[in-house]
């Protein structure tokens, strides 16, 4: 199957490479030359601006969309819209707000465009294992791409969820997740290295995974990363967000859902970019006042 990959980051170039693998023709464009060479020496076939991008399509053209969310969506978008021809397909693979999903798929209708949004998960090892894919759109459209989709996925690794929107709101909802779960891991291993006991973390993390109801493929990252650097010396404690779990919490409060463990996650996240928490200061400050405990000068 023909499809169009614009976007060739690491998730891009690696979905690029798995559909090659899987026999499609590609058609790559990034605003990289040496990303496109990247593919192109794999494969794929290169573009070297988004009209020769379209061109090189077969109409109905299936172009899928892997940059950053927000203004980059809208502004590539707007720049296919003027080539495009009615029933080409419009593929939103990144991590954009459900939101923005509906009003791009109502805003392309009247122009006989079909979107299409879905939340893809999987990383750097998609590449290897397949990605998890959560998708939103008409049922029409999205039958048309089952192709692409048993490629890229693993077994029962993709499914349509929903209308317009509900494949970014399930990735969202899972994102979410993914923060308190991270955040779970991050404070229990803290507890076992800040013990009295010499616990070797990467031997735990596996052990761990022999059967324990806390297994997961988190804890195999982890036990891979305490392998590589057991006290973790070469990293430091900032932590970024990319948004979803901003637009999760959001999503809670507008429908006044308690969202304790997602949203406490998300503030730690925010907690681990002060160098010096000027709250943290307070605290100190209000315990020497009333009760004369002792406080740390800089």
């Amino acid at each position: 199957m023909d499809i169009g990959i614009i976007g060739l980051g690491r998730m891009g170039a690696n979905m690029t490479e798995r559909l090659l693998q899987g026999s499609h023709r590609v058609v790559s464009y990034d605003r990289s030359p040496e990303a496109i060479q990247r593919v192109v020496d794999i494969g794929a076939t290169g573009a070297h601006s988004l009209a020769d991008f379209v061109r090189q399509l077969k109409p109905p053209r299936v172009i899928w969309l892997m940059v950053p969310s927000g203004d980059p969506v809208d502004t590539t978008i707007e720049q296919l819209l003027p080539v495009l021809s009615p029933d080409d397909i419009i593929i939103d693979g990144g991590n954009s707000n459900y939101k923005d999903s509906i009003r791009r798929a109502e805003k392309l209708k009247p122009q006989g465009i079909r979107f299409v949004d879905v939340g893809t998960s999987g990383g750097i090892w998609g590449l290897q294992v397949g990605y998890c894919m959560m998708i939103g759109g008409e049922k029409e459209s999205v039958d048309k791409l089952d192709a692409i989709f048993e490629t890229l996925a693993p077994k029962d690794g993709y499914a349509h969820v929903g209308p317009s929107g509900a494949g970014h709101y399930a990735k969202m909802i899972h994102n979410g997740i993914e923060y308190g779960m991270l955040q779970a891991y991050g404070e229990g291993f803290e507890m076992l290295k800040a013990s009295r006991f010499d616990f070797d973390l990467a031997k735990i993390a596996h052990l761990w995974n022999q059967g324990s109801v806390v297994r997961s493929w988190l804890l195999e990252l982890a036990e891979s990363a305490f392998a590589k650097d057991p006290q973790l010396s070469s990293i430091s404690g900032y932590v970024e967000d990319s948004g979803e779990g901003r637009w999760t919490v959001l999503e809670a409060v507008e429908r006044e859902l308690p969202a304790y463990v997602l949203t406490l996650s998300l503030f730690a996240r925010y907690a681990s970019r002060q160098e010096d928490s000027f709250s943290a200061k307070v605290i100190a400050a209000l315990r020497n006042e009333f009760g004369g405990h002792a406080v740390r000068k800089e």
